[in-house]
């Protein structure tokens, strides 16, 4: 039997009894192998564009279940799977424009799958924007330490699932604020998002002081940018008044 490390386990916990799932750049492809396993998804599909990765997911599962036959699949994104084929899709420990991009790729069918699970490595505040700007509301929050470092997983729904299902979104739409804003890099509904939410703001507040201090030392101080970092400094420090 397999134990996740802390971050495969909370991306696990988003799946819900009897939900297939894909795990798209399944890499040593622990997380689906676990899934089904542990009885939570009875059809499971590993996928990476990388074959030499999806070797090792294919030793593993032979491995751990000889008898068991697995659903492995070389191939690029969600282009490996077929319209609404399984019900939860797993994007992890890639950029998040990059994750933008394999869902724009085919728009009707990113459409058809009822959950997705996402890890983003990078470009965090460009892929909620994405999210919430594109018809996919951000359902849940979840930050996990991974070393020293905290990192975000999110999970979203497409709208027509969320309104057959009655499913409220924890994301809104915030006019006025770009992919780059403070506002989607950090968003307000972090504050739901666990006992590492504290933590996770801190760092972030660090950075950007950080940032205008170098700005202020600079023999040409560049006005804008200082006036931009103090704005995303001020959004913070309201923000951690909030946890």
């Amino acid at each position: 039997m397999i134990k996740l490390t802390d971050r495969l386990q909370v991306l696990a916990d988003q799946i819900e009894k009897n939900e297939t799932m894909a795990d798209i750049g399944t890499d040593h492809g622990f997380l689906p192998i676990y899934l089904w396993e542990n009885g939570i998804s009875p059809r499971v599909i590993m996928s990476d564009v990388s074959a030499g990765s999806l070797k090792k997911a294919e030793i593993n599962a032979a491995t751990l279940h000889p008898d068991a036959v697995f659903d492995l699949r070389l191939g690029n994104g969600i282009q490996v799977l077929e319209n609404g084929e399984v019900d939860a899709v797993v994007l992890a420990g890639m950029g998040g424009i990059l994750m933008t991009e394999i869902l724009e790729a085919d728009p009707e069918k990113s459409q058809s799958f009822h959950k997705y699970i996402f890890q983003p490595r990078s470009g965090q505040g460009r892929l909620r924007w994405w999210l919430v700007n594109n018809g996919f509301p951000i359902v849940h929050e979840a930050l996990v330490r991974e070393g020293k470092y905290i990192c975000e997983i999110i999970t979203a729904r497409p709208e027509r699932i969320c309104s057959m299902g009655n499913i409220a979104p924890v994301s809104r739409v915030m006019e006025g604020c770009g992919p780059d804003d403070i506002q989607y890099e950090v968003p307000p509904w972090i504050l739901s998002a666990g006992e590492l939410t504290e933590a996770h703001i801190k760092n972030k507040l660090s950075a950007e002081r950080k940032i205008l201090s170098g700005l202020g030392k600079s023999k040409n101080v560049d006005e804008e940018k200082v006036r931009f970092t103090e704005n995303r400094i001020k959004y913070l420090t309201v923000l951690l008044g909030g946890v």
